[in-house]
């Protein structure tokens, strides 16, 4: 649940749209929801503007599935890290519009449009081993709102190099080298 479908449930109670007991029922899952294998945080949109984030690694296809689908019946975008070809498969079966993005290793389906955070976050990698991890902190990054410029393979020492060519001072700069991530934010 997202603030706006928050408020839409109070509109339609008070509208006489959706009964008390109706209203109760869907409140019950706030703040979590015991899936089984899993509890999802359905309010944390609504505490921190963003809602849960799948981190597929471990999970099941049909985990992954099952939390997407809750995800996104909450009115709230998707975001699902470390997710496999195989949970991808899943997610599509049952949520045909959501993407893949193969090289960052993420599920992602927006359903509504996340406003546009202030500053830019550029990405830079040492070397191209690092790219994945670099897509990964990319396309997290634009899902929830950020302009995002990326700079790959300026090597380990040529970082200074990349600073006489743009200045990077306009940046909230995020650094991946041998397949780890830094930031400063």
């Amino acid at each position: 649940m997202n603030p706006e479908s928050l408020k839409q449930l109070l509109e339609n109670l008070q509208q006489g749209k959706v009964s008390v007991d109706e209203g109760l029922q869907i409140l019950r899952r706030l703040p979590f929801e015991d899936l089984g294998f899993a509890k999802l945080d359905s309010h944390r949109a609504i505490r921190c503007g963003t809602p849960e984030v799948i981190f597929c690694q471990s999970k099941t296809p049909d985990q992954v599935l099952r939390i997407a689908k809750r995800i996104v019946s909450g009115g709230s975008n998707l975001l699902a890290t470390r997710a496999t070809p195989e949970h991808f498969s899943a997610v599509q079966n049952g949520l045909p519009e959501a993407r893949h993005h193969e090289v960052a290793r993420i599920i992602s389906l927006v359903q509504r449009e996340v406003p546009k955070a202030k500053g830019n976050i550029g990405v830079v990698t040492a070397g191209t081993a690092d790219i994945p991890v670099a897509e990964e902190a990319r396309v997290t990054a634009e899902v929830l709102g950020n302009p995002v410029t990326v700079f790959y393979d300026v090597g380990i020492y040529n970082f200074v190099a990349l600073s006489f060519r743009v200045n990077l001072n306009v940046y909230h700069m995020v650094f991946v080298g041998r397949n780890y991530l830094w930031h400063t934010l």
